[in-house]
Formats: structure tokens, C-alpha cells, sequence
């Protein structure tokens, strides 16, 4: 069960990343983010902005045609 829900379904790069940046910005270090997106981008963008933001990128899957992430705040 993640902290945080952001449900960036429609939305193409680079919102639903811009809006996981926000979102996390609003969580403590150690709590989740969970996103929804539909954009089949955001899979390789997702690992690259945990990779830059040292955030650890716990989930990465596809469900029903939506994409699914679960982040960690470092």
C-alpha cells in the first residue's frame, strides 16, 4: 500500500514524471508514491528519474494497459 496515489493516465511525457516530482515532494523520505500512467514512455523515463533523483524505483509492471509504479523517497 503506497503513501500516495497519482493517477497520470493521459497525460505524456514529461507530465506524468513532472507530476511524480511534485507529488514526492509532498512525502516524507521512506514513504511511497504509487503512479498510473498510459504513456508506454514512462516505463524508460521512470528508471531514468530514479536513477537520477536517487529516489528507488520499487515497482515497475503493466497492468491492463496501464503502467504501474511504485517510488520510494530517498
Amino acid at each position: 500500500m503506497a503513501d500516495k496515489e497519482l493517477d497520470a493516465s493521459g497525460l505524456n511525457c514529461p507530465l506524468p514524471i513532472l507530476r511524480a516530482k511534485k507529488s514526492l515532494g509532498e512525502l516524507s523520505s521512506g514513504q511511497t508514491l504509487k503512479i498510473i500512467a498510459t504513456d508506454p514512455g514512462s516505463v524508460k523515463d521512470f528508471e531514468a528519474f530514479a536513477k537520477q533523483t536517487g529516489n528507488s524505483l520499487l515497482e515497475s509492471k503493466e497492468e491492463g494497459g496501464k503502467f504501474v509504479f511504485l517510488l520510494k523517497k530517498s
